[in-house]
C-alpha cells in the first residue's frame, strides 16, 4: 500500500483552494467594484426582509452536502474555550474509557487541532498512514483505537504553516478520505477557541442522527452589510472540558454558549485537575478552586460529567503514551474517567431518546 504524507496532502490542498473556495453560494460572484456597486443598488432597491430571505436561501444551497461519515454511527466532540485544560488527556482516555466500559463497542478518535496535534504522542502512534485500494487513508490504531491526526503526516517538531482555507481543506480531508471502518462513536479533539476553524469543522462533521439547523449572522466589512448564513450540524453531542479556575471557566462557558447557539446538544462539562492528592501524606489540595465547573454546569443548565483529579499518574502514563485508563485500568485515576465515560453513553441516549 502507498504511504499519504504531508508533501502529497499539501499538494492535493493548494490545488483544492484554487479552484473551491470553503463556503459556497449558488451563485458564484466575482470580486471587484463592480459587483460593489451592484450589490449596493440592489441593497436599495429591495427591501431589507426579502433581501435577508434571499441571502439566507443561497447560502444554504451553497452548504458543503452532509453525508455521514461511512460506518460511524454518532460523533462526540471534545471541546474547551481554552488550551491547557488538559481537553487532550480527556478526549483519550474518554475514548478509551468507552471501550472499557463495553468492550463491544467500536472507538475511534480524531485529532482535529490541526496546528497543535496531540494525539500521536498521547496514543503512541508514528508514521505516516496507507492507502486503501480505493485511496482512503487509513488510521494508525493502538490499544484497538483507530486514530487519524495531521500528526502523523509531519515531523514532530515541524509547524503547519498553512493559512485558514488549507486548514478546512485538510480537516475535510481528514474526515471525509479516512476508512474508519465500522465505528460506535468518534471521538474528536477540538482545538480550543470558538472562532472560525470550530465553526467550520462543526459544519462538516456529519452523523447519523436528527439534523440541527442554526441561522449565523456575518459581518461583511469590505461591503459593509451583514449575510445570513444557515448551518446545517450533525452532533451527537459536545462534551466541555475545564479547570475549576475562574479564568479557565470564563472561556468554557464560551465555548459551550458556543455550541447551544448552533444547536448541538452540549452533553455535559467535565471538570479536569479538579483536587490535588498529596501521595505521602494523602491530604487534598484545591489547587485550581473547586467546584467551579459543577457551578457552571448548573448556571448553564446543562449536565455535570464527573470530576478528573490532578494526579502525577495521569501526567506520566500521558507523556509515556499509555494512557492511565489501559496502563492503570484499577486506579482512582482511570475509574474516573470510566464514570465521565458512562455519564456521556447516559445522555447520549437522553439526547437520541
Amino acid at each position: 500500500m502507498a504511504q499519504f504524507t504531508y508533501s502529497r496532502l499539501s499538494h492535493l490542498l493548494r490545488i483544492s483552494v484554487n479552484k473551491h473556495s470553503v463556503l459556497r453560494t449558488g451563485t458564484e460572484i466575482k470580486p471587484g467594484p463592480a459587483c460593489c456597486v451592484q450589490f449596493a443598488r440592489c441593497h436599495r432597491s429591495v427591501d431589507s426582509k426579502m433581501l435577508q430571505e434571499r441571502q439566507k436561501q443561497q447560502m444554504a444551497k451553497g452548504l458543503p452536502k452532509q453525508k455521514p461519515i461511512t460506518g460511524v454511527k454518532q460523533v462526540i466532540v471534545v471541546a474547551s474555550g481554552k488550551g491547557g485544560v488538559g481537553k487532550s488527556t480527556t478526549a483519550v482516555n474518554l475514548a478509551l474509557g468507552l471501550m472499557a466500559n463495553d468492550p463491544l463497542k467500536s472507538v475511534g478518535l480524531l485529532d482535529a487541532d490541526v496546528y497543535g496535534p496531540s494525539i500521536p504522542k498521547l496514543m503512541n502512534l508514528k508514521g505516516n498512514p496507507e492507502l486503501s485500494d480505493n485511496n482512503l487513508m487509513i488510521p494508525l490504531t493502538n490499544y484497538g483505537v483507530p486514530c487519524m491526526s495531521m500528526g502523523f503526516l509531519v515531523d514532530e517538531v515541524a509547524p503547519i504553516v498553512w493559512r485558514g482555507l488549507m486548514v478546512m481543506s485538510a480537516l475535510e480531508k481528514l474526515l471525509r478520505q479516512v476508512h474508519w471502518g465500522s465505528l460506535d462513536y468518534l471521538v474528536v479533539d477540538m482545538p480550543p477557541g470558538t472562532g472560525d476553524v470550530q465553526l467550520s469543522i462543526s459544519q462538516n462533521i456529519p452523523v447519523s442522527g436528527q439534523a440541527h439547523t442554526a441561522t449565523v449572522y456575518l459581518y461583511q466589512p469590505y461591503l459593509h452589510y451583514h449575510s445570513c448564513v444557515v448551518c446545517r450540524f450533525y452532533f451527537a453531542g459536545a462534551v466541555i472540558v475545564s479547570t475549576p479556575q475562574d479564568i479557565a471557566l470564563l472561556d468554557a462557558r464560551r465555548g459551550a454558549e458556543m455550541f447551544k447557539k448552533v444547536n448541538v446538544p452540549v452533553l455535559g462539562l467535565v471538570q479536569n485537575m479538579s483536587v490535588f492528592q498529596c501521595p505521602k501524606c494523602n491530604h487534598q489540595t484545591h489547587i485550581f478552586g473547586s467546584d467551579g465547573a459543577r457551578q457552571l454546569a448548573d448556571t448553564l443548565g446543562v449536565n455535570f460529567l464527573g470530576d478528573i483529579p490532578l494526579h502525577l499518574n495521569i501526567r506520566e502514563m500521558s507523556d509515556r503514551g499509555t494512557p492511565v485508563v489501559v496502563s492503570s485500568p484499577d486506579s482512582p485515576e482511570a475509574e474516573a474517567y470510566r464514570k465521565v465515560a458512562s455519564a456521556v453513553v447516559q445522555r447520549l441516549e437522553e439526547v437520541n431518546t
